[in-house]
């Protein structure tokens, strides 16, 4: 029997809401826990929490960074042009900051990490080879979509430090969910973005911001632009769905045998929310 997951991205796709979504599904919380300990990393811990978006209960996932590097979500102040200095957690290169799940950060210079120096710390966590594989596809994905918009070498993509961290985090625990679970099959019909444009360190950029864009078209990921303002899709988001979809195509009639929520940190027109399901066709 294959063991069919259906991700409704409706309200937008992340690496944490990734993460809650799978945990709420039955991925084993303390199994990604001692793989999320086993990475040769600092300066940050992770948080399951419960919390209701509209009401509805769904899982949270959050990665703690230290106080170095306070762990806040500045979207709505850089859409509205508030001035911040700001890094970012999902895969965007040092020269290049785009609008995705921004962390703030104190004004001191830290290290860059490259695609294989991730690798690498991703290769020294206690992951099962599904996982680490997984993981290191995701990453894949994102230098490749950083690369092409700023027309480098993939080898000369780097990933700030503190948003390698969250990055690394957000990833790794998503693949050991995703693998823990046994799915054979995923469907993504398709992911849906907001409108409009997102202020960044280096200016305003257009949403998708280019390394989502950049993912779509590559991975021919079908997507619905909404009339909502706001960014819906993250770089690490849309490379999960990328790395791991196997199809588009829903069966005509199915049954859902399992459910799980994962939370959002942002609220715009409607709360951001991605459901997973487990489901069988009939």
């Amino acid at each position: 029997m294959r063991n069919t997951l259906y991700l409704e991205c409706y309200t937008g796709i992340s690496g944490d809401m990734t993460v809650a979504a799978l945990l709420d599904l039955g991925a084993d919380q303390a199994l990604m826990e001692q793989a999320i300990k086993s990475l040769p990393l600092q300066g940050f811990e992770i948080a399951v929490t419960r919390v209701k978006k509209s009401g509805i209960d769904a899982c949270d996932f959050d990665v703690i960074l230290d106080r170095q590097h306070e762990n806040h979500d500045h979207d709505m102040e850089y859409l509205h042009g508030h001035s911040h200095d700001h890094t970012h957690d999902h895969g965007h290169t040092h020269t290049h900051d785009e609008g995705c799940d921004h962390k703030h950060h104190s004004h001191v210079q830290h290290e860059h990490r490259g695609l294989k120096e991730i690798k690498e710390i991703i290769r020294q966590a206690k992951l099962t080879p599904g996982a680490c594989a997984l993981a290191c596809k995701i990453f894949d994905i994102l230098a490749r979509s950083e690369a092409k918009a700023h027309c480098v070498p993939i080898d000369q993509v780097h990933f700030h430090e503190v948003g390698a961290v969250d990055s690394i985090v957000d990833i790794v625990a998503a693949a050991v969910c995703f693998d823990n679970l046994g799915i054979s099959e995923v469907i993504v019909p398709g992911l849906y973005e907001g409108k409009g444009t997102v202020r960044c360190q280096h200016g305003v950029l257009p949403i998708p911001v280019p390394a989502v864009s950049n993912i779509l078209q590559e991975h021919h990921l079908p997507v619905h632009f909404m009339d909502t303002p706001g960014e819906f899709i993250t770089p690490t988001g849309a490379a999960i769905a990328a790395a791991i979809q196997t199809t588009d195509h829903l069966p005509k009639q199915f049954t859902i045998e399992k459910i799980g929520i994962g939370a959002g940190k942002r609220t715009y027109d409607c709360p951001s929310m991605l459901r997973a399901m487990l489901i069988s066709e009939v």
